[in-house]
């Protein structure tokens, strides 16, 4: 198994469209309740790689195994060096290291870009074991818990959040 980092391109959008769409019509790791379409995942690695954020992919054996990015925590200015990130990867390649793959890549091309802080917003807190597991063990801390803030699947979810300081996090001015 030969495992690679690298950039996202418009050619990844149709195999990222179907790992997210697995994640939002089976699980709970995303709050959508419709996947959205080819077209849509195109318009948002677009916005995000136009306002300067990272969005990579995995693949193994040349084949498309999962993606991550960053982008946003919030809109407000005081926010700028703080992003949220997000990781899926396809259900058939889980547990076999991609995720902490894009997870540290993520991390070292926020910290290039600038960014101090990255938050983890992790859906459905029982069932996202590994996640959770998967951001703490790439030093992020557990910071909270929003508790029955979505409801999916016919029952209600809880957010945990994770945040790790990036570079040199809030120990200086930026």
């Amino acid at each position: 198994m030969t495992l690679s980092i690298r950039p996202a391109k418009t050619s990844d959008v149709p195999a990222i469209t179907r790992i997210y769409a697995h994640a939002v019509e089976y699980g709970t790791a995303s709050f959508e309740l419709e996947p959205p379409d080819q077209a849509e995942m195109a318009r948002r690695m677009q916005t995000l790689l136009a306002g300067g954020f990272p969005y990579i992919v995995a693949e193994i054996d040349g084949a498309l195994a999962g993606y991550a990015y960053a982008g946003p925590f919030r809109t407000r200015p005081a926010y700028q060096l703080t992003v949220e990130n997000s990781v899926y990867v396809a259900t058939d390649i889980q547990r076999r290291g991609v995720g902490r793959a894009l997870l540290e890549a993520l991390i070292v091309a926020c910290e290039a870009a600038g960014h101090r802080q990255m938050i983890a917003v992790i859906g459905d807190s029982p069932k996202q074991a590994a996640s959770i597991g998967l951001h703490a063990a790439a030093g992020f801390k557990h910071v909270g818990i929003l508790q029955d803030v979505g409801f999916k699947h016919g029952r209600w979810l809880d957010s945990v959040l994770m945040q790790r300081a990036i570079g040199a996090g809030g120990t200086t001015k930026p």
